[in-house]
């Protein structure tokens, strides 16, 4: 037990302004661990530029995260500040678009909506005594369901005036992303207010013990309310940092961000009991698992790892921030001195703990890349034998001497087509000696992509190939690569013609149209209703294929009528309760034309699990998706080409695109296995769409 002495030294001796405390120290130790080894074995990752980037890329999480430190402190939790980026994104959106109000009053608007529903946050928390969980469980659910009603969920606001995108894809003097000198600015003044104001102090009197800042004559109700009002508002400011930076708003902006957030003020050292935190721990927080995203796409590691080591560092850090004295609640007036002391005694070893905790998650880092650096060497004495992208020493030297490296991007990487898809581009890889990057987030979301394209520009790959999820918010982000001299075509779905070269087209748009609307003619006989489902409103091929569909049944079946048309967000869960609701509420709708591969099944299973013989499924799939569905005569047709062939047809096409052997104007080009493709424009064209019947079906094996 700890000497009366002893927990009154403890008590007395905070460290000193602009030290820092021993876990925190330790945590800028793993920090500077992590810049030591990626700077080793990550291609372009210690230079000036990633440092940038790195920093660029942290500005929304950040603003939120140093919002949330004193939220933190103060005993609190604001789980929707990720919904409110999405609600001030759709609201600065519709004041500029639709209101016609000058981006400055829209920007400042959206920052106090943000404001107003922190105060109802903290209106809630301190008038009515919800704890803040609850409350801002249920705002994280409210804000985001105003936006996505707002929109429909699928609205989105772009073309936005070049001025405003500069704020937050610019750079002032080239260098200097424009953004960063704001959150730098947020950031002190955050800090300012913890930790040289009486508004601090207070927070952290506060979150220790509610009752004694009441008893000592603080105003608790309103020290809370205020943390509240400014996370709110920085949640609207990094909505509009979010806009600028993506060039759209959405309703879902901001999606997972909360997490993050918290992540990072965890992580840096505040007690998620309260009454303890800092500003700058929070900033290691965040730049530590920032580097580590960053570096571990640069080192070719798999970016999931990064999440992995985070969160078991997380877990262990709030399991060892425990109270004693907390946990047993005793009454003030009977909490003896010696309790006091071994709370004390307690807390110090348990930050030794962390300390200690935080290096070994430094040592797993360390040991996962001394792996990555053994593989990097079994690949060099393959020489581009297709897998993943070439190390440092492949970068340099004549371009002639060295395989080129394509990065492939999928719209998700978990879709079964894509998977598909990367089979092909695999074997182009293979035959063609490329080394192949294949990334993407793990559902569609169009600032993941940003997000991945950009460490690929400071990776500084030969070829960017990339499904687009929303043309108009990733155009920005490759007319960047391209002026950084790295050819850019897109495949799958399409970007703006000025944003890339070529497009691979899987199959034109009026050929898909008419074979969906063709098929569905048949089957329906020539009049009813049917419904759509689509993976995306906003994403370019479907727009094109739901035009031509439209198009096809004007010209030729006048008595078919379309009910209704639904996203399902590219998953196949959702497409099963889009049919669902589809069935009930349209009962007429004898068809559902589903235009997403995870559609299609998912829809299939709806129309099974109902017992609706009267309603059949089409749409464009993969056979072995659909073979059960298929055979027992729900889905009555699948439509759709080899999506290996198109990730093979798209390696090659990146290969001579960097060779020089495909150029603007081409009518045709080699393909490898495919022969000579045929080029309209400058779409590259795979083929016509094939229809899987219960025929044929069997002899596909993808």
């Amino acid at each position: 037990m700890a000497t009366t002495t002893e927990a009154t030294v403890g008590r007395s001796t905070p460290p000193r302004p602009g030290s820092l405390e021993p876990a925190q120290a330790a945590l800028a130790a793993l920090l500077g661990l992590e810049i030591l080894v990626f700077a080793a074995i990550g291609t372009n990752f210690f230079t000036v530029g990633n440092g940038f980037e790195v920093l660029r890329l942290s500005v929304e999480i950040g603003l939120l995260a140093v919002a949330l430190t004193p939220v933190i402190v103060s005993g609190g939790i604001d789980l929707s500040v990720g919904s409110l980026m999405g609600l001030a994104a759709v609201v600065f959106g519709m004041l500029w678009r639709d209101a016609g109000l000058p981006i400055p009053l829209a920007a400042a608007l959206a920052i106090g909506l943000g404001a107003l529903a922190g105060s109802l946050n903290g209106i809630l928390i301190t008038r009515l005594r919800i704890p803040p969980l609850i409350v801002t469980l249920g705002t994280y659910s409210l804000f985001r369901g105003l936006a996505e009603g707002m929109t429909g969920g699928v609205d989105n606001f772009t073309d936005f005036p070049a001025p405003f995108l500069f704020l937050g894809q610019g750079y002032v003097s080239g260098v200097l992303p424009t953004q960063v000198p704001i959150f730098a600015a947020v950031a002190l003044g955050f800090w300012v207010l913890l930790h040289r104001s009486t508004i601090g102090r207070g927070l952290v009197a506060v979150g220790y013990s509610p009752e004694g800042a009441r008893h000592a004559g603080l105003r608790v109700d309103r020290l809370v309310w205020l943390v509240y009002v400014l996370s709110g508002a920085a949640s609207g400011l990094a909505a509009v940092v979010y806009v600028s930076h993506l060039g759209q708003a959405k309703a879902d902006a901001g999606l997972g961000y909360e997490l993050l957030a918290i992540t990072a003020v965890v992580l840096g050292g505040t007690s998620i009991f309260g009454g303890r935190g800092s500003v700058v721990g929070t900033l290691l927080g965040l730049f530590t698992i920032a580097v580590l995203q960053n570096g571990m796409r640069l080192a070719d590691l798999p970016a999931e790892l990064s999440g992995v080591l985070t969160g078991v560092l997380l877990l262990v850090a709030i399991g060892l921030d425990r109270r004693p004295g907390r946990a047993t609640a005793p009454h003030p007036r009977d909490r003896s001195q010696d309790e006091h002391e071994g709370e004390w005694t307690v807390k110090n070893s348990q930050v030794a703990v962390i300390c200690a905790v935080i290096l070994a998650a430094g040592a797993i880092i360390a040991a996962s890349n001394v792996y990555m650096v053994r593989t990097i060497a079994d690949r060099l004495v393959g020489a581009g034998a297709g897998g993943n992208s070439a190390p440092v020493a492949d970068r340099g030297g004549d371009p002639a001497d060295r395989p080129i490296t394509v990065a492939m991007m999928p719209k998700s990487k978990g879709n079964a087509y894509f998977i598909a898809c990367r089979q092909g581009a695999e074997e182009a890889a293979r035959e063609l000696g490329v080394n192949l990057i294949w990334d993407g987030p793990t559902d569609p979301d169009p600032a993941r992509q940003n997000q991945i394209i950009d460490t690929w520009i400071t990776r500084g790959v030969d070829v960017i190939a990339v499904a687009v999820e929303n043309r108009d918010g990733i155009a920005s982000v490759l007319k960047k690569a391209q002026d950084r001299g790295i050819k850019v075509i897109t495949w799958d779905a399409d970007a703006a013609t000025d944003a890339r070269t070529f497009f691979v087209n899987q199959a034109t748009p009026e050929g898909i149209g008419r074979a969906l609307m063709d098929t569905a003619a048949e089957i329906m006989g020539g009049e009813g209703e049917f419904a759509i489902i689509t993976a995306s409103l906003t994403a370019a091929n479907m727009i094109s294929w739901q035009e031509q569909i439209e198009l096809r049944r004007e010209e030729a079946y006048p008595d078919i009528e379309m009910a209704v048309l639904r996203p399902c967000d590219d998953l196949q869960q959702k497409a099963y309760d889009e049919a669902n609701n589809i069935m009930n509420a349209h009962p007429d709708v004898e068809l559902i034309m589903a235009i997403c591969t995870p559609a299609v099944p998912g829809a299939a299973e709806a129309v099974k699990q109902s017992g609706r013989d009267d309603v059949k499924v089409i749409g464009l799939g993969l056979p072995n998706d659909n073979k059960r569905y298929v055979h027992d005569g729900i889905t009555e047709a699948v439509i759709l080409w080899n999506s290996m062939d198109l990730g093979y047809l798209t390696v090659h096409a990146a290969k001579a695109l960097e060779d020089g052997t495909l150029e603007a104007g081409d009518e045709r080009f080699d393909a490898g296995r495919l022969g000579t493709v045929d080029i309209r424009g400058d779409n590259i064209l795979l083929g016509e769409p094939f229809t899987f019947t219960e025929e044929n079906i069997d002899q596909f094996d993808f």
